[in-house]
């Protein structure tokens, strides 16, 4: 015995049956745009990965070449023979162990003056935010941001030397002078995402300011301090103008400016140039590696309060 069914039933059934299948042909476009919007990205990404890759490529070719292969025009081919030579020959010519070590140390120094001195910068302005010496005192720091160092370059250079600073240590504080303002911005930002409440169960529990910092804030600044401290080391390490002017010494000069004088005196060797090159390149390539992902971090963070 058949059962006829609901005329109502029915088209009900398939009312939902169309809208369940234009909402799969729907999602499935969505799908295939999204798909297609991503593929162009990574394109696009790794066209532009192409302009890092491709001079590291050939520093580093360049640099276990023989002299004759350095200048056979053909820069992009691999080194045959294998000549490690050229790194020895640099870290010998350039006196390139002292400027290694003068680099380390004015990155080292400027690294942690940035990061003490502009954590604790942004702390006190940012949980004072509501007094205008702190307000006014942040957008001062901020409109230093616009003062390029070619615009104030005589007056440090004769002050360096007025006070006997002619030296990598008056290099290395001008490091952390130049760098106070951008890392106060990015602190203030990631401290905002900090919830007072933290301070205040400390400050319940005895903590002075200076505990509540030290002890509770400043580990939390962990990813913000990769952050800050890879912008100040890149800044220092791969700074030319300001030890170049400051400096009264030669002897005392960092790695770029030595470099510099290499380049003008053994232009021709460039394998030579492209080993010392490389050996200055690899410091700031190690830390970045290493620290990147606290960078990553740091950034995302600091925007997202």
């Amino acid at each position: 015995m058949a059962i006829a069914a609901d005329p109502a039933t029915v088209e009900t059934a398939a009312k939902a049956a169309r809208r369940n299948e234009g909402h799969q042909h729907g999602t499935g476009a969505v799908t295939g745009r999204a798909s297609r919007s991503a593929w162009l990205v990574t394109g696009v990404l790794a066209v532009c990965s192409l302009t890092v890759l491709l001079p590291l490529y050939l520093t580093v070719t360049m640099a276990f070449k023989t002299p004759a292969q350095s200048v056979d025009g053909n820069g992009f081919s691999l080194p045959a023979p294998f000549n490690p030579g050229s790194f020895a020959d640099a870290w010998n010519l350039v006196g390139f162990p002292t400027a290694f070590v003068i680099s380390v140390l004015v990155a080292t120094a400027s690294v942690a003056g940035v990061i003490v001195l502009a954590s604790l910068a942004a702390f006190a302005i940012v949980r004072q935010w509501d007094h205008k010496l702190f307000r006014y005192s942040y957008f001062y720091l901020l409109a230093a941001m616009f003062i390029p160092f070619p615009v104030i370059a005589l007056p440090q250079v004769k002050l360096t030397a007025y006070l006997s600073l002619d030296n990598p240590v008056g290099v290395a504080l001008l490091h952390v002078m130049f760098q106070l303002s951008f890392s106060v911005l990015l602190y203030s930002a990631f401290l905002r995402s900090i919830p007072g409440e933290l301070e205040e169960s400390a400050r319940i529990d005895g903590a002075t300011t200076w505990q509540v910092f030290w002890k509770l804030i400043f580990p939390l600044l962990a990813p913000m301090n990769a952050t800050v401290g890879i912008f100040a080391f890149l800044a220092a390490w791969n700074d030319y103008m300001m030890p170049s002017l400051i400096t009264a010494n030669s002897d005392l000069q960092t790695i770029p400016v030595i470099q510099k004088i290499f380049q003008s005196s053994f232009s021709t060797d460039y394998n030579v140039a492209f080993a010392s090159y490389l050996m200055a390149m690899a410091p700031t390539i190690v830390v970045y590696v290493f620290a990147q992902r606290w960078v990553m971090s740091g950034m995302t963070r600091g925007a997202i309060k």
